[in-house]
């Protein structure tokens, strides 16, 4: 859900909400923020965008594009698997 979220909302916009925990303290520098805007940014295709704002957004997406790919697969080829309730005893 949080993906789809990053990939709906407006990365360009001059004011957003912040969770970071050393922003709300005070402090200018995080290692982590930008890292949400450079994930919108590179599902906007903004790639360089993506880049300035933080440089592990694009690998990013990759691993989590990737991570949820891999779940869906497991969660299908469960279904493949399962044999059919046998009805002629």
């Amino acid at each position: 859900m949080a993906i789809v979220a990053l990939g709906v909302c407006n990365p360009a916009a001059d004011s957003h909400f912040t969770l970071c925990p050393l922003k709300l303290m005070g402090f200018k520098w995080c290692p982590g923020c930008g890292i949400g805007h450079a994930i919108a940014f590179a599902l906007h295709g903004e790639f360089r965008k993506s880049f300035n704002a933080h440089w592990l957004g694009i690998p990013a997406v990759v691993i989590i594009l990737h991570r949820i790919c891999n779940l869906i697969q497991v969660k299908t080829s469960k279904f493949k698997t399962h044999k059919p309730f046998d009805y002629e005893r």
